[in-house]
C-alpha cells in the first residue's frame, strides 16, 4: 500500500531525520550517477527529492506519482515537473529514459510485477535504472514512524531475484542509512561520519536500504531463429534425380 503523498513531504521536507536520510541516499545516488547534460531522468514513487541535482543539465526530469499515493507539486518555485499516473500505465515512450530511480514505488505497489514492466518498456537499451528499497535486516524497515517502514522490505538476493526475472541486469550494489532511524541530536550530528564508514565497511549490505543499479536486458529478435532453419537443409529440390544417375 502506498504512502500518502502528504505524510512523504512531511517526512523528507519537515523534519530533521527526513532531510539527513534524503541526503545520504542522494550522495549514494550521486555517486553511481553524476548529473549528466542532455540526459532524460525520471524518478517513480516519491523519488523526487533526489532528483533535484539533476534539473539544472538534464533534457528533462519528470517525477512520476502514482494514484494512490498522489502528487504534489515539484519543485518548489519552480515550473511543475512532477505528474500522477496510473502504477502500471506510465505517460512516457518507449525506451524514452536515461536514468530512472524508483524509491518507495516498489516495495509499496500491489502490482510490482507491472511496475516492473513499466520500468523496462520506458528505459533505454543503454540506460541504467536504480531500485531503492528497504533492508530486510536493517533498522529502518522496523521501525514505522519513516516511509522505510511500510511495504515489503527485501533482501539484497530478493531484489537481484525479482529484477532478473523481469528483465533487468544487475550491474552495482550499494546501501545507504547507517545511522539509526532516531531523531535524537547525537545520532543526527554523528549521521554523515556513520555513512562515510558505512561506505568503507560494507557498502552492499548493511545500511537501511539497498540501492540496485541495473541495464536492460534486450531480449533476443525473432530474426535470430534464421539459424536454426539454416542447419537443415533445403528439401525442395527432394524428388529429383542426381545428375549423371540413371532414375531406376
Amino acid at each position: 500500500m502506498h504512502l500518502d503523498v502528504l505524510d512523504l513531504r512531511t517526512f523528507y521536507y519537515r523534519t530533521r531525520l527526513g532531510r539527513a536520510a534524503q541526503k545520504a541516499v542522494r550522495d549514494q545516488m550521486l555517486r553511481l550517477w553524476p548529473p549528466t547534460r542532455g540526459q532524460s531522468v525520471a524518478g517513480f514513487g516519491f523519488a523526487v527529492p533526489l532528483l533535484r541535482p539533476y534539473l539544472r543539465d538534464a533534457e528533462r526530469v519528470i517525477g512520476l506519482m502514482p494514484g494512490p499515493q498522489g502528487v504534489m507539486q515539484w519543485p518548489a518555485g519552480q515550473p511543475n515537473v512532477s505528474v500522477l499516473c496510473e502504477e502500471t500505465l506510465w505517460p512516457l515512450e518507449r525506451e524514452s529514459l536515461d536514468r530512472l530511480v524508483l524509491m518507495h514505488g516498489l516495495e509499496t505497489s500491489e502490482n510490482p510485477t507491472s511496475v516492473l514492466e513499466e520500468a523496462w518498456r520506458v528505459l533505454r537499451p543503454s540506460g541504467r535504472a536504480l531500485f531503492i528499497v528497504p533492508n530486510r535486516a536493517g533498522l529502518w524497515a522496523r521501525r514505522d514512524k519513516t516511509p522505510f517502514g511500510f511495504g515489503r522490505p527485501y533482501s539484497l538476493g530478493q531484489l537481484e531475484a525479482q529484477l532478473k526475472h523481469a528483465g533487468f541486469v544487475p550491474q552495482r550494489q550499494v546501501a545507504a542509512l547507517f545511522h539509526p532511524p532516531s531523531e535524537k541530536r547525537f545520532w543526527l550530528k554523528a549521521g554523515p561520519l556513520m555513512e562515510r564508514i558505512g561506505r568503507k565497511v560494507s557498502d552492499s549490505y548493511a545500511g537501511g536500504v539497498l540501492m540496485v543499479e541495473v541495464s536492460k536486458q534486450i531480449a533476443p529478435t525473432p530474426g535470430t531463429r534464421i539459424r536454426d532453419s539454416v542447419r537443415r537443409p533445403l528439401r525442395v529440390l527432394d524428388g529429383l534425380a542426381v545428375p549423371g544417375v540413371k532414375p531406376i
